[in-house]
């Protein structure tokens, strides 16, 4: 599984937008922090995998980067993506490495 860093990430957002951020958590998570894109909780992802775009990287989060992983084996061995990335750490990652004003929980 492909992994990106939290200040991997932060490099290829602040030169480039050609990504989307899709979370994986639930709503009331998302609430807390976030950093934008697409909010697809895990258990509605085969419901809503055409929101997904196949066509540039995607970097999936969640909290701490276990549920993004299984987001990935799903969508990678069950519906073919090969273009996701998971954030290493998670969210939690970011907001301890990256911002460090972001709420944690």
């Amino acid at each position: 599984m492909n992994e990106i860093t939290a200040q991997e990430l932060k490099g290829r957002l602040a030169h480039s937008s050609n990504v989307q951020l899709l979370d994986v958590r639930e709503p009331e998570e998302f609430e807390i922090c976030n950093l934008g894109g697409e909010l697809i909780p895990l258990g509605e992802l085969p419901r809503q995998s055409a929101r997904i775009r196949r066509d540039i990287p995607v970097v999936v989060i969640c909290h701490h980067g276990f549920r993004s992983a299984q987001a990935i084996n799903y969508l990678s061995q069950r519906l073919g993506f090969d273009n996701l990335l998971n954030l290493k750490g998670g969210i939690h990652a970011w907001a301890t490495q990256v911002d460090p004003t972001m709420p944690t929980y």
